[in-house]
This record gives structure tokens, C-alpha cells and sequence, in this order.
């Protein structure tokens, strides 16, 4: 696994690159301001997590079968293991966080026909998030634009998705880059602004011109607290996706969605979108919030395994498959 950017060069190329799209940003007063110091969280409120530091900080979603998530569990339900080693749980909620998220729509040109249907289906979601949630709305083809940066005014990401328009290659790779980093300026001034954060990405084929390779995003992707959830449309009847090329972008969606605790969704119709996103909807209002702090007190830098298990029968735990220790100082 690669580290951020191996050369000067490659990072001078991807600013270069995307020097247009990114100035296109508009940050958010909140997103320009230094982090604020931790406070002490009041009872019964989430705390700051700083997640491989002193609690590692796990959201866990809770399903019987695919699409019936579980929320009245207890604490004493959950079994966390990291690298094998049970740990124990010292924080738990159920409550219902905030959510932070990206929605990217790949607007490249094979999306043209498909767009129309793919813009409601991203409307009808928007809709459903609530007055503190925050979204950005991304559209990427053969650049990355943010089309709305972060807002909790459902008319301005409406807006937003309807300017989304077709043409051009993809650069999903690029685009998943930038809304991490994006996500990652999200800063909480008190408790009450801690918000889980998702990534939600539609795309209808493989990456044809990011400057950054896979295992890069992937790799900034895991050191993350950002759940992907990614929809492929390459499997859809009469796809132009090549076998090969759809094969490629379905393992790469697969493993971002594994790696990070969210889902990938491969739909047969197209009219499935909109019930697709409403199950990533429910998903994201079902989670629970669970930590612990590592039995493990060395600071190396390793990738740390993690296994969340339940109590009860025929459930299944989901939630980002490890995260990196810390290092020495």
C-alpha cells in the first residue's frame, strides 16, 4: 500500500490539473477556521473522538437481511476485536448523529442517457436529509467540480443536481480525492456539530483519466473517518461498459465501500436508484456509535484489523474494516 503522494511532481500535476475545479470549491467560513480546542463532552452527548489516539471511534450498522436495519440494541450486544483481540467497549450511542456527506454523480458522457433518472433519484435523497445535516453536491467527468459546496438548504443541492450535465471521460479517483478532503475540513466548534461523514458515489463505468491511482485514494480513504457508499451502473441492461472495464470498476467501488464500512449497490434497472438511495438514507439514520480504546498501546503505524460482532442471531455488524495506529512522535 502506497502512502499519500509518492513525488513533488504527481502532486504538482494533480493541482495543476485540477486548479480549475477546486477553486471552485468556496469553502465554508467553518471550513477555513483552526480546529477549536476539545471541550469536555456533557453527559449524555457524544465526545470528540480522535480516533487511534485515545478512543477509536467505530459508526456500526446493524441489518437482518439487506435492507431491515436493527436500532435497539445495547451495548452489551457488541463484541469489538481488533487484531483478533477483544476489546472493551467504553462509549456507545444510538443516537442519531448529523451527517456530513458528498454526493458524486459521474456525469461523463456515457451517463447522458441515464442522467435525467439519476438526477431525481439524487433529489429525492437530498430531500430526506434533515436541518442538521450538510451536504455537497460533486460532478465529475473529465474534471471535478463542486456544483453546491457544503449546505443544509435542500433547494440550493436541488439546484445544484440539476445543473449536472454530460460529457467528456471519468475521473472518479479525482473526485473521491477531493471530497475526502473536503469532508476532512468539516470542524466541529462544539458537540453538537459532530457529524458522521459519507461519501456517496454514482458512476456508470471504470476510471478512464484520474491523475491519481487507486491505491492512493484507497489508501486516504482508510486513514479516514468517511464511510463510502458507491453505486455501479456498469451492470445495467444495454451498459456499454466493457466485461472487463466493468469488472475493474465493480472491485474498485466494492473494496472502497468494504474498506470504510459503507455499501456497494449494483443495480439491473435503473429505476432502482431512487429506492437505493433511500436505503443508504436509512442506513445512515440507524447507526450506532461505538468505542473503545486499543488494548494495543504500540505506536507504529500498522494497519489494526477490526471485527464488530452482535449477540443476537442472524444480525450482521458492518462497519470500517480496520484503521492505522498512530505513530511515535
Amino acid at each position: 500500500m502506497t502512502g499519500h503522494f509518492r513525488s513533488g511532481v504527481r502532486l504538482a500535476c494533480l493541482l495543476g490539473a485540477l486548479a480549475a475545479p477546486v477553486a471552485l470549491i468556496g469553502l465554508t467560513p467553518q471550513a477555513a477556521q483552526k480546529p477549536a480546542a476539545p471541550k469536555e463532552p456533557a453527559e449524555g452527548q457524544s465526545p470528540a473522538f480522535r480516533a487511534g489516539v485515545d478512543l477509536v471511534s467505530l459508526n456500526v450498522s446493524v441489518s437482518e437481511g439487506p435492507t431491515r436495519f436493527v436500532t435497539d440494541l445495547q451495548q452489551e450486544d457488541f463484541q469489538v476485536f481488533e487484531d483478533g483481540v477483544k476489546q472493551d467497549v467504553s462509549y456507545f450511542t444510538r443516537s442519531n448523529l448529523p451527517v456530513a456527506l458528498a454526493l458524486l454523480i459521474d456525469t461523463s458522457a456515457s451517463m447522458e442517457s441515464r442522467l435525467p433518472t439519476a438526477q431525481e433519484a439524487a433529489i429525492g435523497f437530498a430531500r430526506r436529509l434533515r436541518q442538521q445535516d450538510l451536504a455537497e453536491i460533486v460532478d465529475f467527468d473529465s474534471r471535478v467540480v463542486i456544483m453546491q459546496p457544503f449546505t443544509n438548504t435542500v433547494t440550493e443541492l436541488e439546484q445544484a443536481i440539476r445543473r449536472t450535465s454530460a460529457g467528456g471521460s471519468t475521473s472518479m479517483y479525482n473526485a473521491i480525492y477531493i471530497a475526502l478532503k473536503d469532508l476532512k475540513r468539516i470542524v466541529a466548534k462544539n458537540v453538537e456539530e459532530i457529524r458522521r461523514q459519507s461519501i456517496i458515489v454514482l458512476s456508470d463505468g471504470e476510471d478512464t483519466s484520474s491523475l491519481l491511482p487507486f491505491d492512493e485514494v484507497l489508501d486516504l480513504a482508510k486513514r479516514s473517518e468517511t464511510a463510502i457508499y458507491a453505486i455501479g451502473l456498469g451492470s445495467l441492461e444495454g451498459s456499454s461498459s466493457s466485461g472487463r472495464g466493468f469488472k475493474e470498476a465493480e472491485f474498485v467501488l466494492r473494496q472502497l465501500s468494504q474498506e470504510t464500512g459503507g455499501r456497494a449497490f449494483f443495480p439491473s434497472q435503473l429505476g432502482d436508484l431512487s429506492n437505493i438511495y433511500g436505503q443508504i438514507s436509512d442506513e445512515l439514520s440507524s447507526q450506532y456509535t461505538v468505542g473503545y480504546t486499543s488494548r494495543n498501546t504500540r505506536q507504529n503505524g500498522a494497519w489494526r484489523r477490526i471485527v464488530v460482532r452482535v449477540n443476537r442471531p442472524n444480525l450482521t455488524a458492518r462497519t470500517k474494516q480496520g484503521y492505522f495506529a498512530p505513530t511515535g512522535k
